[in-house]
This record gives C-alpha cells, sequence and structure tokens, in this order.
C-alpha cells in the first residue's frame, strides 16, 4: 500500500506540472517553485530537492540564477516532468542510503560505550525520549522529534566528544533520514509498536550494561529500517 501511496504523490506533482505548462500557465522560462514548496509537495527533504535540481541543472534542463530560483529551460514537459520526479526520488533514496550506512557505524559503536559510560542523567534522556514516542506515536512531528532525540541521546551517553559533535553537524541529515524512513514505516500502522518496541529494547540493553546485545540490537535496528526501504523502493520501481 505505502509504495503505491507514494507513486500516486508524484504522479499528481508531475501531472499538476503538466497542466499548468500544457494550459499555458507554466512554459520555457518561468519560474519553479521553491525548494521548500517542493519539498512539501514531493514529501521529500529539502536536501533532496536541492540536490536533484543541481542535477537537473547539470543536464540543462533548468536553469538556477542566484538569489532568484530555478527557472524551466527544456521546451518539452515530458522530458522536463519525467526528469523533475526522477531525479528527487532517485536523491531522496539514495541520501537516505547513505545516511544509514553512517548511522549503522556510528550508532553501534555508540550504544556500546553507552552501555559501559552512560551516567544515570544520559539514562534518564534516553528513557525520557522512548517515553515521548510512546505518548506521541500518533503524532508525525512530536514523533520524529522524540525519535531523533532518542538517537542523539544514545550518541551523547556514548561520553565521546567527537562522536557528539558529528552527530550535532549532521543533526539536519539524521532528521531528514529518520523522517523519510518513519514515513515508510508507519504507513503500516502495525509498525508503529515495532519500533517503539525496537528502541525500548536497545535502551534496556544500555541501562543494564549489556554492551554487545545493544550493540547487536542498533544494528538489527538500521538494517530492518535499510530492508523495508528498500522494499518500498522496489515496489515503486515495479510500479
Amino acid at each position: 500500500m505505502a509504495p503505491q501511496s507514494k507513486k500516486k504523490t508524484y504522479q499528481v506533482i508531475v501531472d499538476q506540472l503538466k497542466e499548468h505548462f500544457l494550459n499555458g500557465d507554466m512554459k520555457q522560462g518561468d519560474k519553479l517553485p521553491t525548494e521548500r514548496e517542493l519539498a512539501s509537495q514531493f514529501k521529500v527533504s529539502r536536501t533532496s530537492v536541492r540536490e536533484a535540481l543541481r542535477k537537473l541543472e547539470m543536464k540543462g534542463i533548468i536553469e538556477t540564477r542566484q538569489g532568484s530560483g530555478s527557472f524551466i529551460k527544456s521546451i518539452e514537459f515530458q522530458s522536463f516532468g519525467e526528469e523533475l520526479s526522477s531525479a528527487i526520488v532517485n536523491t531522496e533514496r539514495k541520501l537516505v542510503y547513505e545516511m544509514l550506512e553512517l548511522r549503522r557505524v556510528l550508532e553501534m559503536e555508540c550504544a556500546y560505550l553507552a552501555s559501559h559510560r552512560a551516567t544515570s542523567k544520559d539514562l534518564e534522556k534516553i528513557r525520557q525520549a522512548l517515553e515521548d514516542m510512546v505518548i506521541a506515536k500518533n503524532d508525525v512531528e512530536l514523533g520524529l522529534k522524540a525519535d531523533v532525540n532518542f538517537h542523539i541521546n544514545i550518541v551523547s551517553a556514548s561520553n565521546n566528544t567527537i562522536f557528539l559533535t558529528l552527530i550535532q553537524t549532521l543533526n539536519g541529515q539524521l532528521q531528514d533520514n529518520i523522517r523519510a524512513t518513519r514515513m515508510q514505516r508507519f504507513s503500516n500502522p502495525e509498525r508503529i509498536e515495532d519500533t517503539i518496541d525496537e528502541h525500548k529494547q536497545i535502551y534496556l540493553a544500555i541501562a543494564s550494561g549489556n554492551g554487545e546485545l545493544a550493540k547487536n540490537l542498533m544494528e538489527n535496528h538500521i538494517l530492518q529500517i535499510r530492508k523495508e526501504f528498500a522494499e518500498s523502493s522496489l515496489h515503486h520501481l515495479k510500479g
């Protein structure tokens, strides 16, 4: 169900642009919606939109003018519409995979270190984030915030200042990553409780000082996210 819904969203945007183009409302030289507007319409991160627009500019399909925005150069809409949709979809998918790769390496080690180094205050922050996830399970934005805090608090509990600085620097990408994967996972309501339980088991392993278990649970959590996202992408391509 989720992949079909996602594909439908993209198709709606392309159809809307096509309608504007055919009706004479959009033509060569016209300005595209802003990055924020495109991200909202396509339900992806602004980072993905920015990278996609950069690719389209390199292909000569659009032109980006400093301080003014992006403008259509390709006179043939069909090419433009397909390129825009494809570029955004592919860029989003690539960024999600790359961030999951980084998270797997970083968060596995941090979960292990946190199980040995976390103070009572550190554990309380992780527990509170978990509790917030439960309370906000039906609220997209609050749930996202709690999920992000849970993972950042584990990195913080490793008491490695370099790791913490790294994840704080990548905070925007982390939020984009968790938002994209939560959107895919929670299209099936049953996965909400499963996801909360995965986080709970990670917390309990850290709190009990079981480093190997915490590390393995974190790896399984991230690998499961990647697996589900890959399956969703495959269905999207087949659809």
